[in-house]
C-alpha cells in the first residue's frame, strides 16, 4: 500500500484517506471508503479537484478483510463477531460467562504493526450480547504476511479469547455458627451469598448449620452433599484463621483436599478454597469465605465464585495470581 493525491477521475476504487465535507461542514464521503464513479462526480459538484487516497498493492489485505480474519483466528468458544465496519470486528459473549483469555498470544499479536485486539480483563465476569474483546485495524490495509502470522499465532494457541458459560449450580451452604448467634448470623450473611449465587444464574439448595466443631462440619458437608449440592460455600461467625483451624478440619474429615488457604485480595486474605473427589477433572469445589462474605462490596468470593461457577478447577497458583490487581477497595 502506497499514500498518494490523485485527481478524482483517476481515484476510482481507490481509499479515500480522508472524509469529505461539503461547503457547510457536512461529511459528505467518509475516510475509508473505495471510491465509485459515483463519488467522482459528487467531488466535482462539490469543486474537489484532487484527493488524497491509499492505493493498494498486490498482496495487500483491506482493513476490513484483515480484522474479519483475525476475529477468526483468536476467537474461542464463547465468542461471536459482529461484521466488519471501518476496519473493526467485535466478539460479543454468547451468553453469561467469564471471560478468558491467552494473555501470551494476545501480546504476541499486538507486537504486530497494524493489528490490535483490546479485551475484557482474564477472568472478568461478562454477560450475554456484551462486548468481550475489539478487534481494530489500524492502517487502510495489511500485507498478507501480517495477517498469516497472527493466523499462525492465534492456531498455535488454540484461540486467544473466549468465554466459559456459567452454569446452573445447585449451591450448598455450611453456617458454622453456635445456636446462640445462628439468627443473627443467618441474617447477616445468607442475603449477601444468595444474591451473589442467584446472579450468577444457581440456586442455593440447602443451608445447613455446625457448631464449630469439626465433626459437625463434616457431619454438614456430607449432608449437602447427599442433596446433591455440586458447590459448597462455607460461612460463619469469624474467618477461617488458619489452615489447621477448626473448618478445615473438617473438610478434611470430609475427605477434601486443601487447594489454597490465604489469599493476596483485600477485601478477603483469610480465604480458604478446597476440593472433594466425586470422580471429575474439577471435583466439588469448597469455598470456605472469609467475613467480607457478608458485604455485597467487591471481595474475594465476587472474583472466584463465577469461575467456579463456570466449571473452572481453579487452583492455588490461580489464587496467588490474583495479587497483581488484588487491592479491591
Amino acid at each position: 500500500m502506497f499514500l498518494t493525491t490523485l485527481p478524482v477521475d483517476q481515484a476510482v476504487g481507490h481509499i479515500l484517506r480522508h472524509n469529505v465535507a461539503d461547503a457547510a461542514g457536512r461529511k459528505t464521503l467518509p475516510k475509508g471508503r473505495r471510491i465509485t464513479d459515483d463519488d467522482v462526480a459528487r467531488l466535482r459538484a462539490l469543486g474537489v479537484a484532487a484527493v488524497r487516497v491509499a492505493v493498494l498493492e498486490p498482496g495487500d489485505v483491506h482493513e476490513d478483510e484483515a480484522a474479519q480474519r483475525l476475529a477468526d483466528a483468536v476467537r474461542r468458544s464463547g465468542v461471536v463477531p459482529t461484521d466488519a465496519m471501518h476496519s473493526r470486528v467485535n466478539l460479543l459473549a454468547e451468553a453469561d460467562g467469564v471471560v478468558e483469555v491467552d494473555i501470551d498470544a494476545l501480546q504476541a499479536i499486538n507486537e504486530i504493526d497494524g493489528l490490535t485486539i483490546a479485551t475484557l480483563p482474564n477472568h472478568a465476569l461478562v454477560r450475554e450480547r456484551k462486548r468481550v474483546a475489539t478487534i481494530k485495524i489500524i492502517p487502510f490495509a495489511l500485507p498478507e504476511r501480517s495477517i498469516q502470522q497472527a493466523e499462525r499465532i492465534g492456531a498455535e494457541s488454540g484461540g486467544v479469547v473466549g468465554v466459559r458459560r456459567l452454569l446452573q449450580r445447585r449451591v450448598g451452604v455450611l453456617l458454622v455458627v453456635g445456636p446462640e448467634a445462628r439468627e443473627r448470623i443467618t441474617r447477616l450473611v445468607l442475603p449477601a451469598i444468595e444474591g451473589r449465587v442467584t446472579e450468577l444464574g444457581s440456586t442455593i439448595d440447602m443451608v445447613r448449620y455446625a457448631a464449630l466443631d469439626e465433626g459437625e462440619v463434616a457431619e454438614g458437608i456430607a449432608a449437602l452433599r447427599a442433596a446433591g449440592s455440586d458447590l459448597l460455600i462455607i460461612a460463619g461467625e469469624t474467618s477461617i484463621m488458619d489452615r489447621d483451624d477448626v473448618t478445615p478440619q473438617g473438610i478434611r474429615m470430609a475427605g477434601g483436599r486443601i487447594e489454597h488457604y490465604g489469599a493476596p485480595v483485600e477485601p478477603g486474605n483469610l480465604l480458604l478454597l478446597a476440593y472433594l473427589d466425586d470422580g471429575t477433572k474439577q471435583g466439588v469445589p469448597i469455598l470456605g469465605a472469609p467475613g467480607c462474605v457478608r458485604s455485597r462490596a467487591t471481595n474475594i468470593v465476587d472474583l472466584l465464585l463465577p469461575r467456579l461457577l463456570a466449571g473452572e478447577r481453579v487452583t492455588r497458583r490461580a489464587i496467588i495470581e490474583l495479587g497483581h490487581g488484588g487491592l479491591l477497595g
